[in-house]
């Protein structure tokens, strides 16, 4: 009969539960913790509205989560409430995208017409707009037009043209404040 002798392995302490791989798997997880807050400040950034030009939509001084990611994915498209740089650097503008590249678009009496086809806006005011006009021709490529909810006296493309898809922020997401009007946009 052979006996065979089997020698058992070294054993060396564990590290698992040493002081030192504690404090490493702490960092690792606080660094985790703060890349996740950081992608979530960067997708989603909370905004106060500077104007009262997006009313009844959104009033001045609500505040509103911009979304920097969506449009990166999805692109804009008619109807977007955006956040954008004023083309004159004065600052921010919160508006809602009327019209994209390579369509004619005009506003004629208050009516937002693209490609000659009246568009159904029930966010704006029909007596704020009546006797309105702009035409503002076609939007060139990598360009939008955007336009304000409430339009008497309002900045937007009117005054300053279609806008480079490049100088839009993000898209308008939701109300945060004031509590009453916490929600998401028509």
């Amino acid at each position: 009969m052979v006996t065979t002798v089997v020698a058992a392995p070294a054993t060396r302490p564990s590290a698992a539960g040493s002081p030192a791989r504690r404090r490493l798997r702490a960092v690792d997880l606080a660094l985790v913790a703060l890349l996740v807050i950081l992608a979530g400040r960067l997708a989603l950034e909370p905004v106060r509205v500077p104007t009262a030009s997006m009313e009844p939509t959104l009033h001045a001084g609500s505040h509103v989560l911009v979304d920097h990611v969506g449009p990166l994915v999805r692109g804009y498209h008619r109807g977007d409430v955006v956040l954008l740089e004023a083309p004159d650097g004065s600052g921010l503008l919160v508006k809602r995208v009327a019209a994209l590249a390579g369509e004619e678009v005009a506003v004629l009496d208050g009516v937002l017409t693209v490609d000659g086809v009246p568009v159904d806006e029930p966010w704006v005011d029909p007596g704020d707009v009546d006797s309105v006009y702009a035409e503002l021709g076609r939007v060139p490529s990598g360009h939008v037009v955007v336009l304000a909810d409430h339009r008497p006296d309002a900045r937007d493309s009117r005054s300053f043209g279609p806008v480079a898809v490049d100088a839009l922020h993000g898209r308008v997401v939701a109300t945060v404040w004031p509590l009453g009007a916490v929600g998401g946009l028509p």
